[in-house]
């Protein structure tokens, strides 16, 4: 599977957003077509820009309230996919993702369904262009990713595919069984995203709470247990709605988009044995072992006042170090270390931070593959001078600008 996300998951202008995603290490991009119309530039650019960055355009999107409408609404919906298949050529993308209508117009009905997206097909088929369907929660007729496969089927052209996406298969509390019985060259696309369960409406729920793989309560794994089944081996894309995502930095989530899908595939492979190409060589997950240290950043009135604090609190001086302004101070099996020298990491996280802690040191199985593991999950090692007869340790960077220790 190829690693993808679409544009609407992150902050910033389409430009910005083109610029993260790509160093990222994301494989494939979604345009979704409000961030297309907010661009200063055409189509054609986008889509040159897109490829200098070695990007792939997976699906221009979304297409809404297409399928089942009355006569008198039915050609304007197909000139509205005509001009959508004219954008889709300027950008240089081969498939166009349609949701399933939602409009109090449409009506129901399968055959009446299919009939229009076999006609759909006819007409992406001449300009050599597919179609991908994807069942909305909160769709009027067709909610459910079992119906829009039906519709799917029997449309009966190889133009139109199905698109999966793991919040709206959830959100419906949808059965996963008959998914691993689809054939997989009629699947276009997998989205996937993750949520806290929330006793909501389905369409606020997803359009402000959805979030990363690992950071909510969807049972993703087991979504993407039943994907692999059916051989799929497309594009794994990122589709959330998310407030903070949205007015966070661009690059920052982006590289955790990224680490999301490593995360998931990782987890995937740890259930099914089965390692999925794009996922990189790992080493597995490394027990915690307890906290090893925490490390002060102070000058040197703060760390006067630290080292009377800890002192009352049952702390012992345990020894300073030998060339630099740090003292260990430890209670059983606790150690707490302030670090007030006037250069270095410590100096510089005081100088942004104030009297804060700025290292933890983790106690761990193996530190050189718990290093290795973060690195391939696009963490950052962290590195400075060693001086004579001190250990270096491995390090990342950790939250808030501190630093994570593996012992």
């Amino acid at each position: 599977m190829q690693t993808s996300i679409a544009t609407v998951s992150i902050s910033g202008g389409l430009a910005e957003k083109l610029e993260a995603i790509a160093a990222a290490g994301f494989q494939g991009i979604e345009i979704f077509e409000n961030d297309l119309l907010s661009f200063d530039g055409t189509p054609t650019d986008v889509g040159r820009r897109v490829r200098e960055l070695g990007l792939k355009l997976v699906a221009l999107q979304p297409f809404r309230d297409f399928e089942g409408m009355p006569d008198a609404q039915r050609e304007r919906t197909f000139d509205r996919a005509e001009r959508k298949f004219d954008v889709m050529q300027e950008l240089g993308t081969d498939m166009l993702l349609v949701c399933s209508n939602v409009s109090p117009l449409s009506l129901g009905g399968v055959d009446r369904a299919a009939a229009d997206f076999h006609e759909l097909g006819e007409r992406a088929l001449k300009r050599g262009l597919r179609v991908g369907f994807e069942a909305l929660a909160w769709g009027r007729h067709i909610n459910d990713y079992r119906d829009a496969w039906e519709v799917v089927r029997r449309a009966d052209h190889k133009a139109i595919g199905l698109v999966l996406d793991s919040f709206h298969t959830f959100a419906c509390k949808t059965d996963l069984k008959p998914l691993r019985s689809i054939s997989s060259d009629k699947i276009f696309l997998v989205q996937v995203a993750d949520a806290p369960w929330l006793d909501m409406d389905v369409l606020s729920w997803s359009r402000h709470f959805r979030n990363f793989p690992g950071q909510g309560d969807l049972p993703l794994v087991d979504f993407m247990e039943a994907v692999q089944a059916t051989n799929y081996a497309g594009p794994l894309s990122l589709e959330i709605f998310n407030d903070q995502f949205r007015a966070g930095s661009t690059r920052n989530v982006a590289i955790d988009g990224v680490r999301s899908l490593i995360y998931l595939l990782d987890q995937l492979r740890e259930k099914t044995g089965k390692a999925e190409s794009s996922l990189p060589s790992m080493p597995p997950r490394s027990r915690c072992l307890g906290m090893e240290f925490i490390e002060f950043a102070a000058d040197d009135q703060s760390s006067a006042g630290l080292a009377k604090l800890f002192g009352a609190l049952g702390f012992r001086n345990a020894g300073r170090h030998k060339s630099k302004q740090v003292t260990r101070w430890t209670q059983g099996g606790v150690n707490l270390v302030i670090n007030s020298e006037k250069e270095g990491f410590a100096h510089s996280h005081y100088i942004t931070h104030g009297t804060s802690v700025c290292a933890l040191g983790l106690k761990v199985q193996n530190a050189a593959e718990t290093l290795d593991r973060a690195k391939k999950l696009h963490d950052t090692p962290f590195r400075q001078a060693v001086g004579p007869g001190e250990l270096e340790i491995p390090a990342v960077r950790g939250l808030g600008g501190s630093l994570i220790y593996f012992v």
